[in-house]
């Protein structure tokens, strides 16, 4: 629930007649002039120090090609952010004025906008606004503000999110697939929203928001039920083992973190307008698993991931995010499980499980705000290996003691998924949870993919001749050159899975192959570098990258071209 104040703009218009002033015809005889525009203000969610609110306005009178809205506190509130209008403020005043694609307000239409404050003390709600200076009535709806801390009716999650639904196709990516060479193959594939920096919750250089991929999501939706697939990307100290995907925020700026990135997509995500939406939340990819590989005496350790292990931080953000966004019925919660080649070995699997409980059983999250987990997102393992299994043995060695399988205890992502989804449901997690696998950049077709085992000679011959992934090295995770689009997105498409899914939208870069400076926190990592020959993290080896890439998450015509000419299953 919600505090709520709705004002109603009245005209008020004065009539002057031979025996005083009158008010204006009243057509529904009940004592009132005509409203042409309501004005609805919500604080959505409170805590101690701040608030974010909604607001929602309403024009019944003539169509506007521009707004504004005004208002005054009572007390110390001060605008933080805001999405979705340009909001100013002044002592108390405060103006929220259209942005440049949603000024008009047609006769009829609504707009919405929203915003995050702080304030000490009692947070009282304005007592009057403007919109374009018409002063307005206030009604307090008839039965008072309710608890802003009251989180309102939760209603039961369906077992599967993809189940029955089709999969959002962001307008934006279709255009830029479509716009390349053969991409129209393609272009209405579902993939994930990156929410990777405070902005993108409002849309960066004039892209889309998150309340425009909402919105353009129940268009899509039709009478149907559709999954809207978000990426929740902005941990403090983000991705401690990887520069090219380090974020804006600082290691110890969890605060920031909560209140300028996790409650204001809360808040949208909360809305009512988008309770008919199956929203599934992929949380921090590239992060918990770094406390485990990453840190200590290991020689793959960062000083950074040792910073964020003491610290707590990404722990207490993903748990925080976790029992933040799990309040909506109708969000499902996904932790990124990192991939086979990175946790599937002894001393990495249940340590990596334990600390995903920790993280889940943070800030106020239990295991019930987890809906599942996703494996292999924005990365490049096969789905599965056909031609090998860790049971086979060469010229009386185990396929694990291979260069390549190196004491793993998986071979693809398939196998890693279902095993982990054990352990995760032994280490505590619901026994319902379901695994989603990233199959966009994980086909490895095209002419060097094998037909069959390699050669029984030894054990890294008949490993190497047969293994589907092309990678030098199954640490390499930047612009891989070689692989190809995987298998198309689809619900249950095996035991344990939910879906495979498209998160990575293929043609967005991983990172760039020489330093480009930029506004967007993202460094420059060695290992998108084609002449970098390695660290410990890849054995030494070379980085397997493409050149030329732009910054992560910027367009790479040649990886999608890449991609699509090595798709498994090919394209028609």
């Amino acid at each position: 629930m919600s505090r709520t104040r709705t004002a109603m703009l009245a005209a008020a218009a004065l009539v002057a007649g031979a025996s005083g002033t009158a008010l204006a015809a009243d057509p529904g005889g009940i004592g009132l002039a005509a409203v042409p525009c309501t004005v609805d203000y919500k604080v959505q969610n409170q805590w101690d120090t701040g608030f974010t609110a909604a607001v929602t306005v309403t024009n019944q009178g003539a169509a506007k090609s521009n707004w504004s809205v005004k208002w005054s506190y009572a007390g110390n509130q001060k605008v933080t952010s805001g999405w979705n209008a340009k909001i100013s403020q002044s002592g108390a005043a405060v103006t929220a004025a259209n942005e440049t694609y949603n000024g008009t307000l047609g006769t009829g239409g609504s707009v919405s906008f929203g915003f995050q404050a702080s304030y000490s003390g009692t947070n009282a709600l304005p007592a009057t606004f403007t919109l374009d200076g018409v002063t307005c009535n206030v009604d307090d709806g008839g039965g008072g503000p309710t608890d802003p801390t009251d989180p309102g009716p939760t209603g039961p999650k369906v077992d599967n999110p993809y189940s029955g639904a089709k999969v959002y196709v962001n307008p934006e990516w279709s255009a830029k697939a479509a716009a390349e060479p053969g991409g129209s193959r393609i272009a209405g594939q579902p993939t994930g929203v990156w929410l990777d920096r405070i902005a993108a919750i409002n849309g960066v250089n004039g892209g889309m928001g998150l309340r425009d991929h909402l919105d353009a999501a129940l268009t899509q939706k039709g009478s149907g039920e559709l999954v809207v697939q978000l990426v929740i990307y902005n941990l403090p100290g983000r991705d401690c083992a990887a520069l090219a995907s380090n974020g804006e925020l600082g290691p110890t700026e969890l605060g920031r973190y909560k209140t300028e990135y996790i409650d204001p997509i809360a808040a949208i995500l909360a809305d009512p307008k988008y309770a008919a939406l199956r929203i599934v939340t992929t949380i921090e990819i590239d992060s918990l698993p770094n406390l485990v590989t990453n840190t200590g005496s290991r020689p793959t350790a960062t000083p950074q991931c040792d910073v964020m292990k003491a610290n707590g931080n990404y722990q207490k953000g993903v748990g925080y995010a976790l029992n933040k966004l799990g309040d909506a019925a109708n969000v499902y919660n996904y932790i990124d499980a990192g991939h086979h080649g990175w946790i599937g070995w002894d001393d990495n699997f249940a340590s990596s499980a334990a600390v995903m409980k920790e993280a889940a059983t943070s800030e106020g999250a239990t295991v019930n705000d987890v809906h599942g987990f996703i494996a292999n997102t924005a990365n490049y393992s096969a789905l599965k290996e056909n031609n090998f299994t860790i049971n086979d043995s060469v010229a009386g060695k185990s396929v694990r003691e291979s260069k390549w399988v190196d004491w793993n205890r998986y071979t693809d992502e398939l196998s890693f998924a279902q095993g982990f989804r054990n352990q995760l449901v032994t280490t505590g997690f619901n026994s319902g949870i379901g695994m989603l696998i990233d199959t966009s950049r994980n086909g490895w077709g095209g002419s060097a993919r094998p037909a069959g085992p390699g050669a029984t000679t030894d054990v890294d011959t008949y490993v190497n001749g047969g293994r589907y992934d092309r990678r030098i090295h199954v640490g390499n995770w930047c612009n891989q050159s070689g692989a190809g689009l995987g298998e198309r997105p689809q619900a249950s498409p095996a035991a344990g899975i939910d879906a495979y899914v498209w998160i990575k939208p293929p043609g967005e870069s991983d990172g760039a192959s020489s330093e480009i400076p930029n506004d967007e926190g993202k460094g420059f990592d060695r290992m998108c570098d084609p002449t970098y020959t390695g660290n410990p993290r890849n054995g030494n080896n070379l980085s397997g990258a493409l050149p030329n890439a732009p910054l992560s998450g910027h367009w790479f015509s040649a990886q999608f071209q890449q991609l699509m000419q090595n798709a498994y299953p090919p394209l028609s």
